[in-house]
């Protein structure tokens, strides 16, 4: 049968045999015709690693293909085995050697904590070398902490406009009690599923958080209310707890039920964002249980058992102790 293909010989001056090195795929390119379709084809000439053996056939290679002379490489040039880098980059004119590895079936943050294990057993690198994670990975990390400072930045802000609002850093730092509860939810739904700790987790967490304050506001501001009516802290705490469980649940179950669909990870793309409704389930099912359970015991412990007045610098102000009726 014949080949498809076209079969080439080449011959080098005087019918001798060619030299490898008499092309360039690059710079000095060798084509052959098509005689039937005028279409030229590029052709290099390479020789099989396997044939290149340091005694024989690499020290007898031509270095130049034209002239009178024909020197090898054994005649200009000493060959010794040894070892280099397959490919060199480079990076901002800089010569780099890329690493690369495939981490399929693995998530990308165990394996940044493997790639820095790796590098740290390797030692201190030579002067001059350094060592940098590039790529998604990178990106990745800078999102992450990103997202991390936005979160306790949040927090500091909640608590600063609660203390403002409440005019108590007592109360503001009882509502604040409830966020460590509903992070270990997240934390706990996500191990439980087996979901990874990624921005869409993330986004999960600090919408999470945003209910879980929402709740323990409003029972701590009824509470509030109960203590201007001359009730003492436990009471009030109590009454606020009775008064407001329908609310909270309501609003909790509400937004469960809004993440189940997600949460499940059906559809296309539905793995991608189901964490963020994993962790959404996991932080209010939290936060139910500690803005009920855990926010009134905390609201006991720092409120002092004593008449509430206002911390209101008004004089205008009835509550305030700077009242003129109170003088």
């Amino acid at each position: 049968m014949e080949s498809p293909w076209p079969s080439f010989r080449f011959h080098g001056p005087s019918g001798e045999r060619p030299t490898t090195i008499a092309t360039s795929v690059l710079i000095s390119r060798n084509y052959w015709v098509d005689p039937k379709s005028g279409i030229p084809y590029p052709v290099e000439v390479r020789v099989p690693q396997t044939d290149l053996a340091i005694d024989g056939t690499l020290r007898h290679l031509p270095v130049m293909p034209i002239g009178a002379s024909h020197p090898l490489i054994s005649d200009v040039a000493t060959v010794s085995p040894g070892r280099t880098m397959g490919e060199i980059d480079h990076l901002n004119n800089q010569r780099s050697l890329n690493v690369t590895a495939n981490i399929s079936g693995d998530d990308y943050g165990r394996a940044a904590d493997d790639i820095e294990r790796a590098i740290a057993s390797l030692g201190a690198p030579p002067r001059g070398v350094t060592v940098e994670n590039r790529g998604q990975l990178a990106q990745m990390l800078n999102t992450l902490a990103g997202l991390r400072s936005g979160l306790m930045l949040a927090v500091a802000v909640v608590l600063l406009v609660l203390a403002a609002n409440f005019e108590s850093v007592r109360d503001a730092l009882a509502v604040i009690s409830t966020v460590p509860a509903v992070l270990a939810g997240v934390v706990l739904m996500l191990l439980v599923t087996d979901s990874t700790l990624n921005v869409e987790s993330f986004m999960g967490a600090i919408m999470a958080v945003g209910v879980g304050v929402a709740n323990a506001v409003l029972l701590i501001t009824f509470a509030r209310h109960q203590r201007r009516a001359g009730e003492g802290p436990f009471g009030a705490v109590v009454e606020a707890a009775q008064r407001r469980l329908r609310p909270i649940l309501m609003t909790t179950l509400a937004m469960i039920a809004g993440m189940l669909p997600m949460a499940s990870g059906f559809g296309a793309g539905g793995a991608q964002t189901a964490p963020l409704g994993r962790a959404v389930i996991g932080g209010l099912l939290a936060s139910l249980f500690a803005t009920l359970l855990v926010l009134p015991a905390v609201f006991v412990l720092l409120t002092p058992d004593r008449p509430m007045h206002s911390n209101s610098l008004d004089p205008d102000d009835p509550e305030s102790v700077f009242a003129e009726s109170r003088r």
